[in-house]
């Protein structure tokens, strides 16, 4: 099989029927080395982007797959020189190399009746415990699933609700109904990806990716991920992958408990890990009522996800070495998707039906020494409610998978670090991040609307009260998307100085990349503070904590930065450990 690298194509070639334009595009790149049609057995596609430098010439860039009927023809391809013609290489299985071990867990686990048993037996003598994972967002989750596909039959205890109902839980309090602070945007099966449009690009080029995207499929999602330049799996469809996910890791073995929150980690003498205390909600009220439950544990991934507070604030009382950590405060800036498109493809090229919603991704760095970027952009979507406590406003974005929503949306931050916080301490960053939050749900009326400003009256620090679009156009004014309503406030009164400064700073540099940038109709809604964790939990070459056998993982733990990073971090972390039990070669 080979790789053809750099392969034009013409839009019509993402229509039905288009793959006789990827075949005539494969015969053309390979005509000069003498190999003609009756040679192809087969043409798909591998990888697509969209070039759209030149307005006038906007077309797909693809990388086909070809097979031909003599290997051998193939390999005298190889051979050629030829920078474009490349072999293809299929991503390693992650547990390649995985030994049989005698007496380990797989041969001893719980029966398929057992495994739905709120606490696993305790292992017999001379076997460690199965290892328990904390948290089932992507990190936590594909690193489940690796681990059962070894037979270690790993615990996963989520705080949130199973998928089903958490996307009940999410639909009720968009719709006005009080914060689940357990439940939520942030919290629950799937984690805080679930509701922001499931995208999967990433700036990482481990091969573990091509593991990720494949298994999602294997779960459901539509196979364009495992082609497109930008896959994404979108809220709508997500939850439904996370689900065959769950199912699967549960056929292999696993146990998952929903209301179910990790309390403290336990260690020896040694400082080494013993075991968890954890709450089960469903014996008590809440949390802090349930009666404390200890399994024993010598492995706890740790995939906690980015605002698990109260998780960093015990492990900090427990004595694990936490770190300060940079990361990005700002708004969500909201565009008609229309005039995206527009201003990406050309008028001409934007009404092309194989195009779809066209996205973005802006940065610069200020003279003041501030960097300021977008973030998490979501073609076709909405902006989200999404504190995980109560008295915060918290905003974040989110796409279905068709992307037809009438606003384009995204992050629009600006970078803060230690120096920001007013404080050494390692969660410093933390009450950083609730000051905003705190001060923007003030500011939004106490009610769970967010504070909203129209860019024009932003950029000339006018305190609007109520819509009043001026403009160039009549048609298709920009509405906001925020699920629980806006109140029209000046955001200088809910956001660091500094913030608004250097956002005022960005907009016309970015209208130089993005043409309807800084129109002054755009929407901002504040507060965007949950871009990335607040805090590293430090972990070694080993990738174990200061306190052994637990292994931090994920956004959470500092070491991702989305679905995928998160999910590959998850594998990693599971290799781990399956080389510190021998399950693995070193």
């Amino acid at each position: 099989m080979l790789e053809l690298r750099n392969i034009k194509l013409p839009l019509d070639s993402g229509l039905p029927g288009g793959e006789a334009l990827m075949t005539r595009a494969a015969l053309y790149a390979l005509a000069p080395h003498g190999v003609v049609e009756e040679q192809l057995v087969q043409v798909t596609l591998h990888k697509r982007s969209v070039d759209a430098r030149r307005k006038s010439d906007v077309h797909f860039v693809a990388t086909l797959l070809v097979e031909l009927a003599d290997a051998a023809l193939e390999s005298r391809l190889l051979q050629a020189g030829d920078k474009d013609i490349a072999p293809h290489v299929p991503a390693p299985d992650p547990l390649e190399g995985l030994a049989e071990i005698d007496g380990g867990l797989s041969q001893r686990g719980p029966s398929l009746e057992d495994r739905s048993a709120r606490t696993p037996a305790a292992a017999p003598q001379g076997i460690p415990p199965r290892p328990v994972v904390v948290g089932a967002g992507p990190a936590g989750l594909f690193a489940a699933l690796l681990l059962a596909r070894a037979g270690l039959q790993p615990l996963v205890l989520e705080r949130g609700e199973v998928i089903e109902q958490r996307s009940r839980t999410v639909a009720a309090y968009d719709a006005g109904a009080p914060l689940d602070p357990d439940s939520n945007v942030q919290f629950g099966e799937g984690g805080a990806g679930c509701f922001s449009d499931g995208k999967l690009t990433t700036n990482i080029t481990d091969p573990l990716c091509n593991y990720v995207t494949s298994t999602f499929v294997e779960a459901g999602a539509p196979p364009e991920i495992l082609w497109q330049a930008r896959p994404h799996l979108g809220s709508d469809r997500l939850p439904g992958v996370v689900r065959n996910l769950r199912e699967r890791i549960i056929a292999l073995g696993g146990t998952f408990r929903f209301g179910c929150m990790l309390t403290r980690v336990i260690t020896g003498a040694d400082g080494a890990l013993q075991a968890i205390e954890v709450a089960d909600k469903r014996d008590a009220h809440s949390f802090h009522d349930a009666t404390p439950e200890t399994i024993a544990c010598g492995t706890l991934v740790l995939a906690c996800g980015h605002s698990a507070r109260e998780t960093y604030a015990m492990l900090h009382e427990e004595g694990v070495d936490l770190q300060q950590k940079p990361f990005s405060v700002g708004v969500r800036i909201e565009h008609l998707q229309s005039d995206v498109n527009a201003a990406q493809y050309g008028a001409r090229a934007a009404a092309h039906p194989a195009l779809g919603a066209a996205d973005y991704k802006l940065s610069c760095h200020l003279p003041n020494g501030r960097g300021v970027y977008t973030f998490c952009m979501c073609p076709g979507g909405q902006v989200m409610a999404s504190a995980s406590e109560p008295g915060m406003l918290v905003t974040n974005g989110m796409s279905r998978f068709a992307r037809d929503a009438a606003n384009a949306n995204a992050a629009f931050l600006v970078g803060v670090g230690p120096a920001d916080f007013g404080s050494a301490h390692p969660l410093a960053g933390i009450e950083f991040q609730r000051r905003i939050e705190r001060a923007a749900f003030e500011l939004g009326g106490g009610t769970g609307s967010a504070p909203a400003q129209r860019l024009g009256d932003f950029m000339a620090a006018i305190s609007e009260k109520a819509p009043s679009p001026r403009g160039h156009r009549e048609i298709a004014i920009l509405q906001p998307s925020f699920s629980r309503g806006v109140a029209w406030r000046a955001l200088d009164d809910c956001l660091p100085a500094f913030v608004c400064d250097s956002l005022r700073q960005a907009v016309p540099l970015f209208a130089r990349k993005l043409a309807c940038f800084d129109d002054p109709n755009a929407i901002l809604t504040a507060a965007e503070t949950r871009s990335s964790a607040p805090v590293r939990i430090v972990r070694g070459a080993n990738l174990q904590s200061s306190c052994p056998g637990l292994y931090p993982c994920g956004e959470g733990a500092g070491y991702a930065g989305g679905i995928m990073s998160a999910a590959v971090d998850g594998l990693r972390v599971a290799q781990a450990i399956l080389r510190q039990r021998g399950f693995l070669p070193s």
